[in-house]
């Protein structure tokens, strides 16, 4: 598999110049090339393929006098530059044809690339075998990054018995089915006081000026501290779950729909959407067990003692009693445990990869849903809410509506710490 490491690089001034030379050089490619496919767009030519772009904007450009200084740079950068406009059109044709899950990608706008000179790296770890690519990187405040991506082999943990449902949530980062929590450290609001104050002083300074300029420097550099304290707190903290359970299951929340509603800003502090992705990858590298629980499953709806589905329930309710077998349940350790049975349910059914004993990924045989999990109800028959598997513990013979979405588990996930 194929992971990348980052790390923080200190050019000197001269490194500086011939990155922002490369940088710029990178930038024109991208430009000239774009220009190029939206005008064959715009008179309905055929699309101008990589070769002839290659040949125009790079090759040939070179020769004229108005772009003769492309020469100065490598030609890895300005060929990078061209690829990755092939990817960006590829992933907005992808996203158009429906071939790409998540969110509709637009055409192509900007870019990165760059590859320059013997720079002074701080190498926080050795990287574990030869880098087959590298990127160079600026960001907003003015830091410099490297980017290795690294052809590696899965590094298998010694296998342990617990198995963990994960509720995620805003009060605490997320609930463990064992009842352990991790709280939220809310980088983002912890910062907010002095990220206003910077604001305030950005907005009083005048466009264009020199003032403005180390204002925006300032804001840049705080939003870029909190970013790096939540990308060191992720890894650590996905890391040990990874280490401690055999197998993962978490709930595929909609996090692109919440973060249209009041709880936006506390939802993208907490990073749902990064840490559910760094417990995928690292279950795939340590040969862990990983599955997502449908969106739409109401984990806080059941209850995890009996199966019981009592129905929505309001965010103010963090406590409630079952009405059929009486448990007191927390609501955010009731619904990891749901969500640990639906994802043991989900690999029991082979609907999830599971490694086999050298780590390689193994897909189950499916398995025919029983006449008791799937199926239109009968008429004259009552159904059965609830969780199949829990229900054979205690048989609930009261009737009630059918499983299905609902306002506390719908389309746009669970938010459970309002």
């Amino acid at each position: 598999m194929q992971l990348r490491y980052n790390y923080r690089a200190y050019p000197d001034a001269a490194q500086r110049r011939a990155l922002a030379s490369a940088f710029g050089c990178a930038r024109v490619v991208w430009n000239d090339c774009l220009r190029d496919r939206k005008e064959a767009h715009a008179a309905g030519l055929p699309y101008v393929t990589s070769a002839e772009l290659s040949r125009l904007r790079i090759t040939q450009a070179k020769r004229t006098a108005e772009r003769a200084w492309l020469a100065d740079v490598s030609a890895v950068v300005l060929q990078q530059s061209l690829r990755d406009l092939d990817t960006a059109y590829g992933n907005f044709f992808d996203s158009v044809k429906g071939r790409r899950q998540g969110r509709k990608v637009g055409p192509p706008r900007t870019v990165y690339v760059a590859k320059v000179g013997n720079l002074k790296v701080k190498w926080s770890r050795r990287l574990p075998a030869a880098p087959t690519s590298l990127t160079v990187t600026k960001d907003s405040c003015g830091r410099y990054f490297l980017s290795f991506v690294v052809d590696t082999e899965p590094d298998i943990l010694p296998e342990v018995e617990p198995e963990t449902g994960i509720d995620l949530g805003l009060s605490a980062f997320a609930v463990l089915s064992d009842g352990r929590k991790i709280d939220s450290p809310r980088f983002m609001r912890r910062a907010e006081k002095k990220l206003k104050r910077l604001q305030r002083e950005l907005s009083r300074k005048q466009k264009g000026s020199k003032n403005r300029a180390k204002a925006r420097i300032k804001v840049a550099r705080q939003h870029a501290k909190v970013t790096d304290r939540r990308r060191d707190w992720h890894p650590k903290a996905s890391t040990q779950i990874i280490r401690d359970n055999q197998a993962v299951y978490v709930e595929d929340l909609a996090v692109s729909g919440l973060g249209r509603t009041r709880l936006a800003k506390s939802l993208y502090d907490a990073g749902w959407s990064a840490f559910v992705g760094m417990l995928e990858y690292k279950a795939a590298l340590h040969g862990r067990t990983f599955a997502k629980v449908n969106r739409a499953f109401p984990s806080s709806q059941v209850c995890s003692a009996c199966g019981f589905r009592d129905g929505p329930k309001p965010l103010h309710v963090r406590q409630w009693t079952c009405t059929t077998c009486g448990a007191v349940h927390d609501r955010d350790h009731n619904a990891a445990r749901n969500v640990l049975f639906e994802g043991r349910r989900i690999v029991a059914a082979g609907r999830a990869e599971t490694p086999n004993a050298c780590g390689a990924p193994v897909r189950r045989a499916h398995v025919p849903a029983q006449r008791g999990e799937a199926g239109s109800p009968r008429k004259g028959q009552p159904t059965q809410a609830g969780i199949p598997a829990l229900q054979a513990r205690e048989h609930v013979k009261r009737p009630c509506r059918r499983p299905g979405p609902d306002p506390d588990d719908g389309v746009l996930g669970v938010v459970r710490d309002g």
